[in-house]
């Protein structure tokens, strides 16, 4: 099993020994990881033959990656880069680029004999992510999951500043009050979102073919051809490439020689967590302690053993 939790949304596979699919789910983080893996957790039970298969390991990614690995007792914690790596070269052997944008962050990985040679990612500024699309969504009164449909029909994008989200909001009201037709702005939304991202986190890279396209975003198909355009070469979208990192991290989980069979009820389970400043150096650590009902399991955040914090005996 691997679990990939992000800022937005949270997503989980089930998989076999030969890389079959059995369950899958993606659901909102809406800010609280625990609740939504519990939630993910439950709506892959529900798909799951128990008769015929056990979950023998279990990987964790993304931004709630140790968080979640606390408290599904994850064999494998990897990060999103290594995750998504190996999950597109799995499917993908041939790839040389990813591309991946997400709710509140992007990310681009260069892959050099089915290894990852180098990446960038972009965390601070929203203009290129998924959560822009869905803010400038409501705004134009339609649906994100609209906007990809509604941006191929356009002839002629509408040309949006997309250096800063707050730039791009206000060229967007000035163009929606001068009469440019929706169709127009959205196709012009999508290319400000791959502008953004090409002069961002693709700034310095050589982006090669094949070129493969994941995160929340790639299932829109107006960036997708936005992207194709600004590029001149094919993009690849794979049917699952909003799993692709819980895919990665299941795949890295079956690799490793750890084996611990996942128990469903810890969707019954209390997790809670508290934060404790360390206070022994100046410092001042910002450690994280995760309890099972009401026990402790896990810490960290501690950058010394002086601030450990260990489970009761």
């Amino acid at each position: 099993m691997g679990i990939d939790v992000g800022s937005i949304s949270t997503k989980g596979v089930i998989m076999t020994e030969d890389n079959r699919i059995l369950c899958s789910g993606y659901i909102w983080t809406e800010g609280d990881p625990i609740t939504a893996v519990k939630k993910l957790v439950g709506i892959m039970e529900g798909q799951f033959d128990k008769e015929k298969y056990r979950i023998v390991a279990t990987g964790t990614t993304g931004s709630a990656r140790k968080l979640t690995g606390a408290i599904v007792d994850a064999t494998v914690v990897k990060n999103e880069i290594t995750a998504h790596a190996v999950g597109t070269t799995t499917f993908h052997p041939d790839v040389r680029t990813i591309l991946e944008i997400g709710g509140q962050d992007s990310k681009i990985i260069l892959i050099d004999h089915g290894v990852a040679s180098d990446y960038a990612m972009n965390t601070l500024c929203a203009a290129g992510t998924g959560a822009f699309l869905s803010s400038q969504s409501r705004r134009l009164g339609i649906e994100v999951e609209d906007m990809g449909a509604i941006a191929v029909k356009s002839k002629h994008p509408t040309p949006i500043a997309a250096r800063c989200t707050v730039f791009a909001e206000s060229d967007l009201v000035h163009k929606i009050q001068v009469g440019h037709s929706k169709e127009d702005i959205i196709a012009g939304l999508c290319q400000a979102v791959v502008n953004n991202y090409l002069n961002n986190v693709g700034k310095g890279k050589r982006i090669k073919s094949p070129v493969v396209f994941q995160g929340g975003v790639s299932r829109n198909i107006g960036v997708v051809k936005a992207f194709e355009q600004a590029l001149g070469c094919p993009v690849i979208v794979d049917e699952n490439g909003h799993l692709m990192g819980a895919i990665g991290v299941a795949i890295l989980a079956r690799r490793n020689p750890v084996r611990r069979v996942f128990d469903f009820a810890m969707r019954n389970v209390e997790f809670t967590t508290r934060e404790v400043v360390c206070g022994h150096c100046p410092n001042h650590c910002e450690i994280i302690v995760v309890s099972r009902d009401g026990k402790q399991i896990d810490s960290w955040g501690n950058r010394c053993e002086r601030g450990a914090i260990h489970p009761a005996k």
